[in-house]
């Protein structure tokens, strides 16, 4: 309102000053050229501490482990005087004095040896990480694991494999099964298969499955126990098959290793069969009783040569039972416990003779052979010895059930036994041209050089008893 009304009243007047214009000048430029100036290019130096430290440690510690293996190899053995032709006797004089002071100071040493071992070996796990070292055992689990997964995944299908084929025989052979089962002999059961209407499958188990022989098959041959295959070696070095290609022998030998268990059941032995012989067996036991043939020869062996030793069987359990002989002998035989019950024989001659064996079982852990079992057959001899010097045959049960043989003695001779049971045999018919000669002969014997700690001998009796009148034709 102030300024309203004395603005008329006190108005200046206004002067403008005049405006000066300057010209502008132009400079010219001026270009100055460049030289160009060529660039260098300094080499790079990379210097590898890291492998300079780790070459260092490592010779630190060879050196380190050299120095205390050769502080521990002084302290006791003092090499300078093998070396003192090849170095000067001023050096070999001062290398002298040092170990022998060394070697007066044992402890110290030892000491010092060992804190250099120590030292090399603290110096070697320095250059790892920790980290490095606690996952490594993890790492190695894991690689572990993959190769054992591998190995199990092959083990499942050759498991599979096998059981697929194991059917496979099973369907093959059951034809050849059935007639051992009826009791004719392997060559026997062939001939029928191959003659008869299955003959192509006879071909086949004879060219799959029995193309190898078998103990347990029934087949005969020289056995290795507990292998389950006829050995060659001992077939060709005994002269086995080389004196009669066309016997059918059973033989088991037996050496360092022992038997868990030997079982031989439900076969025909001897001249029972048609066209069968016992082979030259002639035996004699030491001081005992002589056969001039042997169906069946069990025991150890009087070895043959300069500085041979006599071998035993060693038999924790021995059973014979419900068996045919024309003759049955016991001979040099120390065992705890002898049972004979039951027995029926053509004369009969047991010599109770005190002893003092002991208990006795064969074991063998994760080395011992397993079962060596056979059932059916038909041969010409059964035979189990231990013809090697000095080595005793050794089975923890040895069964010999339901065997019926003509033509040669049951003989048992040189063993040792833990318990001996003889029970419900029928022996006789070998004294008189296979007709029973009453008492007169005595078929069944156990000799006065068969000791025992303890007898039960009962029930048995004598009886009239013949040899076979009726052969099978079993070939």
């Amino acid at each position: 309102m102030f300024k309203k009304f004395f603005k008329p009243q006190f108005s200046m007047p206004k002067i403008a000053l005049p405006t000066i214009k300057f010209p502008r000048f132009k400079i010219p430029s001026i270009s100055i050229p460049t030289i160009p100036i060529p660039s260098i290019t300094l080499p790079t130096i990379v210097i590898p501490f890291k492998r300079i430290a780790t070459v260092l440690g490592m010779i630190n510690t060879t050196l380190l482990l050299g120095l205390g293996s050769l502080g521990l190899f002084v302290s006791y053995i003092n090499p300078i005087p093998a070396i003192t032709p090849y170095i000067s006797m001023s050096l070999a004089t001062e290398l002298f004095d040092g170990i022998v002071l060394l070697q007066a100071n044992l402890l110290w040493s030892i000491s010092g040896s060992v804190g250099l071992i120590l030292a090399g070996f603290i110096l070697h796990l320095s250059n790892f990480k920790p980290s490095a070292i606690l996952k490594s055992p993890i790492t190695i689990y894991k690689k572990v694991t993959i190769w054992r997964n591998w190995l199990l995944v092959k083990i499942e299908y050759l498991n599979a494999e096998s059981a697929k084929w194991k059917t496979a025989f099973k369907i093959i052979m059951s034809p050849y099964s059935f007639l051992r089962m009826m009791g004719l002999s392997p060559q026997m059961a062939i001939g029928l298969l191959a003659l008869g209407g299955t003959a192509g499958t006879g071909v086949v188990v004879n060219e799959t499955v029995l193309a190898d022989r078998s103990f347990t098959n029934g087949d005969s041959g020289i056995y290795a126990a507990p292998a389950q295959n006829p050995s060659a070696t001992l077939e060709q070095e005994l002269a086995w098959r080389k004196e009669n290609k066309e016997d059918n022998t059973l033989r088991i030998v037996l050496a360092d290793t022992p038997v868990r268990e030997i079982k031989i059941e439900n076969v025909t032995v001897g001249t029972v069969y048609t066209g069968s012989a016992i082979p030259s067996s002639a035996h004699t036991s030491a001081g005992g009783t002589a056969a001039a043939a042997t169906a069946v020869l069990i025991g150890g062996t009087v070895v043959a040569g300069e500085n041979a030793v006599p071998t035993f069987l060693e038999v924790g359990e021995l059973l014979i039972e419900k068996s045919r002989c024309t003759f049955m002998y016991f001979d040099n035989i120390t065992a705890h416990t002898i049972n004979v019950i039951g027995n029926a024989s053509d004369g009969q001659s047991i010599n109770q003779s005190p002893g003092t064996s002991r208990m006795r079982a064969v074991g063998g852990g994760h080395h011992q052979a397993e079962a060596m079992v056979t059932s059916g057959g038909s041969y010409d001899r059964i035979h189990i010895d231990a013809p090697t010097s000095a080595k005793n045959g050794k089975i923890d049960k040895l069964t010999l059930s339901n065997l019926f043989t003509e033509g040669g003695a049951c003989v048992f001779d040189r063993m040792k036994i833990g318990t001996l049971t003889i029970k419900l045999n029928e022996i006789g018919g070998g004294g008189n041209a296979g007709v029973s000669d009453g008492f007169a002969t005595k078929e069944f014997k156990i000799h006065q050089s068969v000791t025992a700690a303890n007898w039960n001998v009962s029930d048995n009796v004598e009886v009239v008893t013949a040899a076979p009148t009726s052969t099978l034709t079993n070939e």
